[in-house]
């Protein structure tokens, strides 16, 4: 059986138990994707001695360790040593079209926020669900594949604030050097390149409801865009992570093509890192690991880099002593270094709605409509069958509101275009994996089962509330205690407000009419005592209808010397301690005007040209 044959009868299968309601956990289905999967590709495993040495020791592979992990090892005298906790991709992540599925399975840390004050009513316990990836390629591998980099400003203004050398003309260079762009009209631009190694392509299944709300869009003067390019202010269809239509993660693109050809690249996965070792020097030497309930020492000539991600990079900083005073205090660590670990978290907050019926007949994206034909085309290769759209997801709008508190032509709202709902899986993936109430799903989704309908997921950019992250205990298999404190500030709220009401005008366009975009009005539990469409009924659904896009950042913030809040500096190094960097996301002080794993590909790219320029003397 091929891997194709394979994903496809695997499709087939989950299909069945969602419109036939038979009962089946999806986890079990992964187990037999994963199966089929191992069998014709060969995981790469590489299993260390106990005190083997080697030049790099990377943790985490998600895009920014897979970057690092590829460029350094490029240089055949540096043996590089990967270590990932979860497993490879299975079948069923080559599918974009079931991404909303992964969310529930091993491929994610399952981390879940405190119980909330201010959002996420819709939630069981008030508790958000934050997903990051637990494999190899990172959350790469189960998020929705949109590639977006950020505005120009958010570049400049991280350079101003005293991080020499992440302008965005010193940061571009790195963006391209990852991209191989297959963007038709985009062939010639400066802002794209072709020849790197992470595919971005248009998404090629496209729903006449996608092409409505991008008419629609322009007919309110927003102009099509490169929003990767000079300006994001407009509208577009979405550059993706994928490939011919099939998702393209870090690993596939720089890791499992590079992992058998080069004998100084090493690869572990199902092996957790406990703890960073630090001599009496405050210098980094090794790491310790858990593979197959064993113990593990390994050091590092060189550095030890944590590419674990805004959550667990910070954890794995405090277990090894190094973070706040009080809380390692409060937990039993020794601290070694006094670093402000933790303190600072922010994110991007979205809301699921509104929703709108439409008469554009066969266009949402219902599961059980993947038919017999779009497999054989999806096996054939064809990337333009309903298996290739990124769980919907179609087309976005960039906006400046009127209630902006940026003092710059920053977008500050996405407008995201999405051809499904919680109700196109029947409540079998997306309800569950976000953690939404069952009510939330019964009295406010079900009804949209079988209608065709839309979604616009509204994302303000530039949040003003602050989260943090601390440790629970000691104990570096216990999650950390994650609080986003989301819309602790009332602007938030109201930006994304504003937001809505731009949605609902582009919804009320001659395009959008000509498809018969209806708002749904069943109102939401919880909101009930408000009139369906006023103002105070929006802000109410924006507290329960809450959901993250797993784009935090700042936990390890990145900042000059004379910066009290930074944990790192522009190099990347952490405070305090020699050799030892932090390079992923958590080192953005503020989130983007993007989604971030564009980011990630770009800090992975510029930490491996720093660490080769400080090191090739050497």
């Amino acid at each position: 059986m091929n891997r194709f044959t394979s994903c496809l009868l695997l499709a087939l299968v989950l299909c069945s138990f969602i419109k036939f309601g038979v009962s089946q956990s999806i986890e079990e289905i992964f187990k037999l994707g994963e199966e089929a999967y191992n069998n014709e590709k060969t995981r790469p495993v590489y299993l260390p001695s106990q005190n083997e040495t080697f030049d790099f020791i990377i943790v985490g592979a998600g895009p920014a360790g897979c970057v690092l992990a590829n460029r350094l090892s490029e240089n055949p005298n540096w043996s590089v040593f990967l270590i990932e906790a979860g497993s490879t991709e299975n079948i069923v992540h080559d599918m974009p079209a079931l991404t909303g599925y992964l969310q529930q399975t091993e491929s994610n840390w399952n981390y879940r926020s405190t119980p909330q004050k201010n959002a996420c009513f819709g939630m069981n316990e008030n508790k958000c669900a934050l997903p990051r990836g637990k494999l190899l390629g990172g959350s790469s591998g189960i998020n929705f594949m949109i590639y977006n980099r950020g505005n120009r400003k958010d570049f400049d203004k991280m350079a101003e604030a005293g991080n020499v050398g992440w302008s965005y003309e010193e940061v571009l260079p790195y963006f391209k050097l990852s991209e191989r762009a297959d963007l038709e009209d985009l062939r010639y631009s400066p802002y794209h390149n072709s020849s790197g190694l992470q595919n971005v392509e248009y998404v090629k299944y496209r729903t006449p409801m996608a092409d409505a709300f991008f008419r629609g869009s322009l007919e309110l003067g927003y102009r099509g865009v490169d929003y990767n390019g000079e300006s994001q202010h407009g509208t577009s269809y979405i550059q993706a992570t994928t490939l011919n239509g099939h998702r393209h993660t870090a690993a596939r693109a720089f890791i499992l093509p590079f992992v058998n050809q080069r004998r100084n690249l090493h690869v572990l996965t199902f092996a957790t890192v406990t703890r960073v070792l630090i001599d009496d020097n405050l210098s980094a030497y090794g790491v310790e690991f858990v593979h197959r309930d064993k113990i593990y020492t390994i050091k590092a000539r060189k550095e030890v880099i944590l590419s674990a991600g805004t959550f667990n990079s910070p954890q794995l900083l405090m277990l090894s002593g190094i973070g706040p005073k009080d809380a390692l205090d409060s937990v039993g660590i020794k601290q070694l270094v006094d670093l402000p670990v933790g303190k600072v978290m922010y994110d991007h907050m979205s809301h699921v709605g509104p929703t709108f019926t439409t008469n554009s007949t066969g266009s949402t994206l219902f599961v059980d409509r993947i038919t017999d034909e779009d497999k054989a085309r999806y096996q054939a290769g064809d990337p333009t069958t309903r298996i290739s759209t990124l769980g919907g997801v179609e087309a976005l709008t960039f906006i400046k509101v009127p209630n902006s508190s940026t003092n710059d032509d920053r977008p500050d709202v996405e407008l995201l275009f999405v051809s499904s709902s919680l109700a196109s899986d029947y409540g079998t993936a997306f309800k569950e994996g976000a953690n939404f109430k069952d009510d939330i799903y019964t009295r406010g989704f079900k009804a949209l089962e079988g209608r065709e309908h839309f979604t616009i997921i509204v994302m303000p950019f530039h949040p003003k509330s602050t989260g943090r992250l601390w440790l629970k205990d000691s104990n570096p298999f216990t999650p950390p205690v994650i609080d986003p404190n989301y819309f602790a500030e009332d602007e938030d709220v109201e930006v994304m407000l504003a937001g809505i009401k731009e949605a609902l005008r582009i919804a009320e366009t001659t395009a959008m009419k000509n498809i018969n975009a209806t708002l749904f009005t069943q109102k939401i539990p919880g909101c009930e005592e408000y009139e369906f469409g006023c103002d105070d009924y929006w802000r109410c659904s924006i507290r329960v209808l809450s959901y993250t896009l797993h784009h935090q950042v700042a936990t390890c913030k990145m900042g000059p010397s004379n910066d009290a809040t930074a944990v790192v500096s522009p190099q990347l190094k952490v405070y305090g301690v020699r050799k030892l960097r932090v390079v992923d996301t958590s080192v953005l002080p503020v989130p983007p005007t993007a989604h971030t794993n564009a980011a990630s590909l770009m800090i992975g790219e510029k930490a491996a040209n720093m660490i080769r320029i400080e090191w090739r003397e050497n």
